[in-house]
């Protein structure tokens, strides 16, 4: 039995009547996050977690219909059961699950199996098909844990402030740059937002999410930046009008793609730090094998190496290709690149 099928909007139950992950506006839409890639403007009911609804409303034009459900609750969507589980990607990230008649399908959405601060863990969820991200599917994905890299970025941020120099620091504008500010040292400096940073670390606040004091980074707090201060961005400000006016500063990106040392040389980096809100390899193989799944959907990413190796211990695997191919290291997400047009 085939619970969803791929459609020319995404991935749509005929039993449901739904779409996950819209590519485009729908009827109805189960959204795993609020990520750009996986929403859709303009939809007419959208549900998603209870934790993740305040993000989705603040990425959504007023008055978009949201319903909220909270992790593990269900609802009857035509003759389908669904329920919403944690994915430990960005706040309220979920995993859908889709039970019919005893079959269970669980599209992963984006997913992390490492905890953070920020949002609620990952939890694995049994099923016979299981549909999985693979955006650093590859062996060299593998990540160091995650206070050793934020030890990492404050010890690079407290000998900018010793040396005079502003740290201006990237990571992606929902998620990524909380997860940051979650972990710098505030008695090194004051830390200071980019308007696209602060407005989404204010969602996170207003949901009870602790984060130290943050300044929001306009015009005014530009010029009289201390040399001490870092300033969180998304990846578009860097080398922009915006960035150049804090004076002597140094760059730093935090992503999974500066594993890979050409990734930070093409950006004209000064450090690349390797901390990414994705499974990498053994956490992506960790999390398939956790499912129990008979069968393995692989999207956004490295599809075909994934499958091949899915296949090449026993499970029935095959490579699913999407509109929006995941997150690149030489682009932001979509909407954190617009907002960071923004002053």
């Amino acid at each position: 039995m085939s619970l969803l099928r791929l459609t020319d909007r995404g991935l749509y139950c005929e039993a449901g009547d739904f779409h996950v992950d819209a590519w485009a506006a729908v009827p109805r839409v189960v959204v795993t996050h609020a990520h750009g890639d996986h929403v859709a403007w303009g939809c007419g009911a959208y549900l998603t977690s209870s934790a993740g609804a305040a993000v989705l409303a603040a990425r959504l034009p007023a008055g978009a219909a949201i319903t909220p459900l909270a992790y593990g609750e269900s609802v009857t969507m035509g003759s389908v059961r669904v329920s919403l589980h944690p994915a430990g990607h960005i706040l309220g990230s979920a995993q859908v699950r889709l039970e019919l008649h005893g079959e269970v399908w669980v599209v992963s959405g984006d997913y992390k199996t490492e905890p953070d601060p920020t949002c609620t863990p990952f939890e694995p969820v049994r099923c016979r098909t299981f549909i999985t991200e693979s955006t650093f599917g590859l062996p060299i994905y593998r990540w160091r844990p995650e206070h050793e890299v934020m030890a990492d970025i404050n010890r690079w941020w407290r000998n900018n402030a010793e040396a005079g120099r502003v740290s201006l620091l990237y990571g992606y504008a929902l998620g990524k740059a909380q997860r940051l500010i979650a972990g710098l040292d505030p008695g090194i400096g004051p830390i200071l937002t980019h308007g696209a940073v602060e407005r989404m670390t204010g969602v996170y606040r207003s949901q009870g999410v602790p984060l130290p004091p943050t300044t929001y980074a306009g015009a005014g707090a530009r010029r009289d930046t201390p040399r001490g201060a870092i300033v969180v961005a998304p990846p578009a400000a860097d080398a922009s009008p915006w960035s150049r006016r804090f004076g002597p500063s140094s760059n730093a990106f935090a992503s999974g793609w500066m594993r890979v040392r050409g990734a930070r040389r093409r950006r004209s980096l000064d450090r690349g730090f390797a901390l990414s809100d994705h499974a990498d390899w053994p956490g992506l193989l960790a999390a398939i094998e956790a499912t129990g799944a008979e069968s393995v959907w692989v999207t956004h990413g490295y599809t075909t190496v994934l499958t091949r190796w899915l296949s090449e211990h026993g499970l029935e695997a095959r490579a699913v290709a999407t509109r929006f191919e995941g997150e690149r290291e030489d682009a932001a997400d979509a909407a954190d690149t617009a907002e960071a047009a923004a002053p």
